[in-house]
């Protein structure tokens, strides 16, 4: 007897949307080499569209169901902010659905993100640094770790994400100076304050041998006590545990050190251009806006300049 062939069953909508997904971080990270974390933040940012896409297909949504996609985020109560960057992620999906041919027409650029409002970031007081990045005590199990990611945050203005991809061999000690990763993989080097360097020096030379005797051979400079690099997420949990000992605001972050950083730089008369490399700032706007939080260098440069001061 002659078997016939069945016709394959067509794929379901979401595991195909699935597959593009997967698809286009594959692109994302071959092609256009984007940093790890931007990557990670739209493939989350997708599977939420997929959540609410259902069986639906991409190409055949019209711009009112595009815009009811948008209002259904505003119903998760994400921030303005994570729901701009959804649209953003959106965009991204869609352009890469026209470069591969499976739609024609992109009707998600007509989609508009809300103008967001400036925050002024938040800053630690400069009296109540020391107090901050003394607040691992030698009772706690890894207080010289602790206390040299801490001293490294405040020093170079880094990003979480910096101190965790920071190798060993980025960091030299007695010239000073530490190479950091950021976003995009563009490298700056930035000099590191006496006290860090003191700081990491201890670390060294008392702890990080025996963390790292407990785990596979890693580059990473900071280690967990395991002998692996540290998650992001850990030195956020870290920060924020000593800001409480302290007697910091609750809401501080590793950011927040960053934001420290670049706006006591400028309250001690340093140039803003100067800022913005040691920060790593692709554009002098996004530094500017420390100008707004120095309250006190405004303060003198109005009763210095000013005719009726």
């Amino acid at each position: 007897m002659k078997l016939k062939l069945k016709r394959p069953l067509p794929q379901p909508q979401g595991e195909r949307i699935e597959r593009l997904i997967a698809s286009l971080v594959t692109y994302l990270t071959t092609e256009c080499h984007l940093s790890k974390n931007t990557i990670q933040a739209y493939s989350r940012d997708l599977q939420r569209f997929r959540t609410w896409v259902g069986n639906k297909n991409p190409k055949d949504l019209t711009i009112i169901e595009l815009s009811d996609y948008v209002a259904w985020l505003h119903d998760q109560q994400l921030a303005p902010a994570s729901i701009a960057r959804h649209i953003i992620s959106l965009k991204v999906f869609f352009r890469y659905l026209q470069l591969e041919g499976v739609l024609e027409e992109n009707l998600v650029e007509l989609l508009g993100c809300q103008k967001l409002w400036q925050k002024i970031p938040s800053v630690i007081p400069p009296y109540q640094i020391d107090d901050f990045l003394t607040a691992p005590w030698s009772e706690d199990p890894y207080w010289r770790r602790d206390r040299a990611i801490l001293e490294v945050l405040y020093a170079c203005g880094c990003r979480a994400s910096e101190i965790a991809g920071l190798k060993a061999n980025d960091v030299h000690l007695g010239e000073g100076y530490c190479r950091l990763h950021g976003k995009g993989d563009k490298q700056r080097l930035v000099p590191l304050g006496e006290k860090a360097i003191s700081a990491c020096r201890d670390y060294c030379e008392k702890e990080r041998p025996k963390l790292a005797a407990r785990g596979p051979e890693t580059p990473e400079f900071f280690l967990t006590r395991t002998g692996r690099a540290l998650r992001r997420e850990a030195i956020w949990e870290m920060v924020k545990k000593y800001a409480l000992r302290a007697g910091i605001a609750p809401d501080v972050s590793p950011h927040t050190l960053r934001h420290s950083f670049a706006t006591h730089l400028l309250a001690g008369g340093a140039d803003l251009r100067q800022v913005q490399e040691l920060l790593g700032h692709a554009s002098i706007a996004t530094t500017q806006i420390y100008t707004h939080v120095d309250q006190s260098r405004l303060k003198k440069v109005h009763a210095t300049f000013h005719p009726r001061a």
